[in-house]
């Protein structure tokens, strides 16, 4: 279900366009009047429809970028609230996974010999998990569109980087991974580094074509930063095939949420794209 209705074409250069089918009949209706109206009246006629049929064109031009302007809004505000929905679902993976292993485990001890208010206290533990499990799906199940709640794909983590980058050679990319060891990374600072990575090696594909591509990940005291970054196109006979620009749309979103910082540029003729995540787990 879209959030707002795709824009509709609007032209109001038709109605112009009839006004003009009508004078020019009428102006067939002059054929044999005699007079100074037989030689007036056609050249008003034709001066009439012709500033009509001209502002008609310009009309047509300037609705018809307005209707790519407000299109062109549409795909990014709904790539934008697509990504808000992917968040949504990945921190539903999150939280009830952790919440899932503090029932598991309050139940496991809560009948452990112990003193009685110890197994109450589990007990309250166990109980509030599940609740908290309960209401997250139950949010998710609004948050997701009509059908499309799907079999669910395992969230992403950093040992999914080497074949992800290996993959790109399928799309003629010539890809290398350089990542130092982070330490310990939260989860969902690993699905947006995992994300970084997939949309920068589909844009040096889309934009550069067979290149070479260099894909590194470090760490810089407690933030994670990623960077993909590709030469430019390696030969002349290359035509790029640029997207819309709502995969980054909707990346600077993801990365925004965890209070970081996405960066798009040019960089000695080639294209580079650097995230900056905050991550204080292995700091």
């Amino acid at each position: 279900m879209l959030a707002h209705p795709r824009p509709a074409w609007r032209n109001r250069a038709i109605p112009v366009i009839g006004v003009v089918a009508i004078v020019l009949l009428l102006a067939m209706c002059t054929v044999g009047v005699s007079g100074p109206m037989a030689k007036l009246l056609p050249a008003l006629i034709a001066g009439g429809a012709a500033t009509a049929v001209y502002w008609a064109v310009r009309r047509w031009r300037a609705d018809r970028a307005d209707y790519e302007r407000r299109l062109t809004e549409w795909a990014a505000t709904e790539a934008i609230l697509a990504e808000r929905l992917r968040i949504a679902r990945d921190l539903h993976d999150l939280v009830s996974h952790g919440l899932g292993l503090i029932t598991v485990r309050a139940a496991s001890t809560r009948h452990l010999p112990k003193p009685p208010e110890v197994g109450a206290a589990l007990a309250d533990i166990e109980e509030a998990s599940r609740h908290a499990t309960s209401e997250l799906r139950r949010m998710l199940t609004v948050l997701r569109e009509p059908g499309a709640a799907g079999p669910r794909t395992p969230l992403e983590n950093l040992d999914a980087l080497p074949e992800i980058v290996r993959a790109a050679g399928t799309a003629g990319l010539r890809p290398s991974l350089d990542a130092e060891p982070l330490g310990e990374v939260t989860l969902g600072v690993q699905v947006a580094v995992c994300r970084t990575v997939r949309e920068g090696l589909s844009n040096a594909a889309r934009h550069a074509g067979p290149c070479d591509v260099t894909v590194r990940v470090h760490r810089d005291g407690s933030f994670v930063i990623v960077s993909v970054a590709d030469r430019g196109p390696g030969g002349s006979g290359w035509r790029a095939v640029p997207g819309a620009g709502h995969g980054l749309a909707g990346l600077r979103e993801r990365i925004g949420s965890l209070g970081g910082t996405l960066s798009a540029e040019r960089v000695d003729g080639g294209f580079r794209l650097t995230a900056r995540i905050p991550d204080e787990a292995g700091s």
